[in-house]
């Protein structure tokens, strides 16, 4: 009897806490959003433009460094409040040649002579940096010509400490890859949701924007530099908000083979964090924390879950009501197993579970290299 209770317990903690990770935050967030919204302050035509200063850390990018600060300084703003400062993280190759040889002197270059990582990067990189608004990317997107000018535009209210804009990813070509792009537009909305209402959790480490005065620097092993930077920022009153218009694209799909290695260490980034500011678990601790637990920690969670319904599940499969459960969720990791197969490309069923189960591996991954010390050193 008491097996069977706490398998039951179990088995029903487990799929409530997955409903709402995966779709009841989503449900509550949206209709706060549109039942209490809280507005932007819009920018007005004549409103001065602040200076902007686009930080970019680099590691032997030499291939793409030229083409990348050509499309960042060709933004639709005004050239003489814009600038380029490009952290060479300790590149071996031509790199810092590359970026010299556009002889822009709105492009300002600083060198780490060993690979620090990109946090070490960033907190050298704003520590010369004077502009009232920081532009935080990478190297291997590229910005939509007015994605600097709708960033900065939202800071005309004074409420905004940060913005973060849209990251258009080129479709995936595998049923996997295709799941984890539906989980990216996901993403998407709950971040729009969420700052409809207040703030959103975390930024798009391609494309955001940040107060000057808001930054305060990061540990040096920081793997979320875009989820840390940004919840300081709210952690001193200022909004998050994201901003759909605002555009980069990257030219590299969610394919598993690429996305694997990026997921670990979003994942383990999200270990680190989880453990680094216990203090955001709480009321008092951050503004933000109910979205925080909601939006990010309770993902870290959901593989166990996923785990649990299924352990639970097996000694209940002789009862009417649980006998179709298990049913169903041996059919989840049926589809996801045939969504591996280029076949069932066509079967939208299959996307979905072989992402979601992807993903949820990931998870694991994650937090295995996070325990071994990836993780907790910090990736380069």
């Amino acid at each position: 009897m008491l097996l069977h209770v706490i398998a039951v317990f179990l088995f029903w903690v487990s799929c409530g806490l997955l409903f709402y990770t995966f779709a009841g935050y989503g449900f509550l967030i949206s209709a706060l959003a549109r039942l209490r919204p809280k507005p932007v302050v819009p920018a007005t035509p004549d409103a001065p433009h602040p200076s902007v200063c686009i930080v970019l850390v680099a590691s032997n990018e030499e291939k793409r460094i030229a083409e990348r600060l050509r499309n960042l300084l060709a933004s639709q703003y005004p050239a003489d409040q814009l600038s380029v400062l490009l952290v060479s993280d300790g590149s071996t190759d031509g790199t810092v040649v590359q970026a010299g040889s556009l002889q822009d002197a709105r492009v300002a270059i600083v060198e780490q002579p060993t690979r620090s990582g990109k946090a070490a990067g960033l907190n050298l990189g704003v520590s010369h940096c004077t502009a009232d608004i920081l532009v935080f990317t990478d190297a291997r997107q590229r910005f939509a010509e007015d994605a600097i000018a709708r960033l900065v535009a939202h800071f005309a209210d004074p409420a905004i400490g940060a913005v973060s804009g849209s990251l258009e990813i080129a479709p995936a070509a595998s049923a996997t890859g295709a799941g984890v792009d539906a989980y990216w537009r996901y993403e998407k909305s709950l971040r729009a949701a969420e700052s409809q209402w207040d703030s959103c959790v975390g930024c798009t480490g391609a494309i955001y924007a940040l107060r000057r005065e808001l930054f305060a620097p990061i540990p040096d092993d920081t793997l979320l530099d875009d989820v840390v930077i940004p919840m300081q920022a709210a952690a001193q009153g200022a909004r998050v908000i994201h901003d759909p218009a605002a555009v980069a694209f990257d030219p590299q799909s969610l394919e598993p083979e690429a996305e694997q290695r990026r997921k670990q260490r979003t994942l383990a980034g999200g270990f680190q964090m989880l453990f680094r500011y216990p203090a955001w678990l709480l009321p008092k601790g951050h503004r933000l924390w109910w979205q925080l637990i909601s939006h990010k920690y309770l993902r870290l969670l959901a593989p166990f879950c996923l785990i649990g319904a299924f352990v639970a599940n097996l000694p209940l499969a002789g009862e009417q009501l649980y006998a179709p459960l298990l049913a169903a969720q041996i059919l989840l990791y049926f589809f996801a197993v045939l969504g591996r197969f280029p076949a069932a490309n066509q079967w939208k069923i299959c996307r979905l579970t072989s992402g979601f189960v992807f993903l949820n591996f990931q998870v694991l991954r994650g937090l295995r290299y996070y325990l071994v010390g990836g993780g907790r050193q910090g990736w380069q």
